[in-house]
C-alpha cells in the first residue's frame, strides 16, 4: 500500500470509529498518531515548503531528533539560498543551534535571493551567542530596497532584542503603507511582537477598510494573536474558506492560540486537498492536545 493510500486509510479509519471527535483516552492518542502521519509524509513529499512545515510541526511535537536526521543531509547538498535558509532554520529549531550561522552568512550576502527568508528565519527561531551578530539586522532594517527585508529583520529585532526602532518600523508601514502585501505583513509581525493595547487599534482600523479575504484574514490573525477575542472567532470562521491560503494561514495560527471551537473543523482539514493546509491542521491538534493535556506524551 502506498504512503498516500495507507495514511488516507487511516485517516477514514479514525474519523469513522469517532476517536477525531473524542476529547479523551484513546480518541486522542488516535489523533496524534492520525497527525504524526500527516507530518511525515509531508516532511518525505516533493514540496519543498510544506515539507519544512511539517518539520517545524513535527519539532513542536517533540520529534526534533527525527527531523535532524531527515534534513541535516539535504542541507549539505543544497546550492538555493532560500531553500538552505529553510533547512537550516528548521535544523536550528529541532535543537542544532550551530545552523544558525547559514542564515547570517545568506543575510550578509548582498547578491542573494535568500535574504529575506534568512531575516524571517532568524525572527521566527533567533539565534545563540545575542549581540554578536545584530549589526547585519540593522544594517537590513535600514536599507532602501527590498521593504520584505526591511521588515522581517525589524521583526526579529523586535523579538530577541527587544528594539524600539525595530517596533516603530512594524507600527509606521502597518499604519501608512498603501500596499496590502506590505502592510499585511507588518501586521502579521505585530501580531507576534505588539501589545494588544497598542496595536490593537491600528489593525482594527485597517480592518475596517480592507478588501479581499486573505489581508482581512492577515489582520484578523494578527490580532487574535494578541488576545483580541473578536477575531479569534473570526479566524475560527475562516478555518471554512474556499481560499486555501486562508485556510492554512488560519489553521497556522490556530496551532498558537487558543481558538474557540476550531477542533472540529481543524481535524476535517486533516483531510484537505492542498497538502500545506493539511499540515497546519495537524500541527495546530499537536498543539491543541498539548495545551490542553490531552495526549500523555509525544514521542
Amino acid at each position: 500500500m502506498s504512503a498516500a493510500r495507507w495514511l488516507g486509510w487511516l485517516l477514514s479509519a479514525a474519523l469513522l470509529s469517532g476517536c477525531l471527535g473524542s476529547e479523551r483516552g484513546g480518541g486522542e492518542s488516535a489523533r496524534r498518531e492520525v497527525c504524526l502521519a500527516v507530518l511525515r509524509q509531508g516532511l518525505r513529499g516533493e514540496e519543498f515548503w510544506p515539507a519544512m512545515h511539517a518539520a517545524e510541526a513535527l519539532t513542536l511535537a517533540g520529534c526534533g531528533s527525527e527531523v535532524r536526521r531527515f534534513l541535516e543531509p539535504r542541507l549539505e547538498g543544497e546550492k538555493d539560498d532560500q531553500h538552505r535558509c529553510g533547512l537550516a532554520r528548521e535544523l536550528v529549531r529541532a535543537g542544532d543551534r550551530g545552523r544558525a550561522e547559514v542564515l547570517w552568512e545568506v543575510l550578509a550576502a548582498q547578491g542573494s535571493t535568500g535574504r529575506v527568508h534568512a531575516a524571517e528565519s532568524l525572527y521566527k527561531v533567533g539565534w545563540p551567542r545575542r549581540g554578536a551578530r545584530e549589526d547585519l539586522l540593522r544594517t537590513a532594517m535600514g536599507e532602501g530596497g527590498d521593504i520584505r527585508l526591511r521588515l522581517m529583520s525589524a521583526a526579529a529585532l523586535a523579538r530577541w532584542c527587544e528594539e524600539p526602532a525595530a517596533v516603530a518600523l512594524l507600527r509606521d508601514v502597518a499604519q501608512e503603507e498603501d500596499d496590502p502585501e506590505v502592510y499585511r505583513l507588518a501586521a502579521w509581525a505585530l501580531g507576534r511582537v505588539g501589545e494588544l493595547g497598542r496595536d490593537g487599534p491600528i489593525l482594527r482600523r485597517r480592518l475596517e477598510g480592507a478588501e479581499g479575504e486573505l489581508t482581512r484574514a492577515f489582520l484578523e490573525i494578527a490580532l487574535a494573536n494578541l488576545g483580541d477575542p473578536t477575531a479569534r472567532v473570526a479566524v475560527v470562521g475562516r478555518l471554512n474558506s474556499p481560499d486555501a491560503m486562508v485556510r492554512t494561514y488560519a489553521a497556522e495560527c490556530a496551532a498558537g492560540v487558543e481558538l474557540p471551537g476550531a477542533v472540529p473543523l481543524l481535524t476535517q482539514q486533516l483531510h484537505d486537498k492542498v497538502l500545506d493546509a493539511r499540515i497546519r491542521a495537524a500541527q495546530a491538534l499537536l498543539m491543541w492536545c498539548r495545551r490542553n493535556r490531552m495526549a500523555p506524551s509525544f514521542p
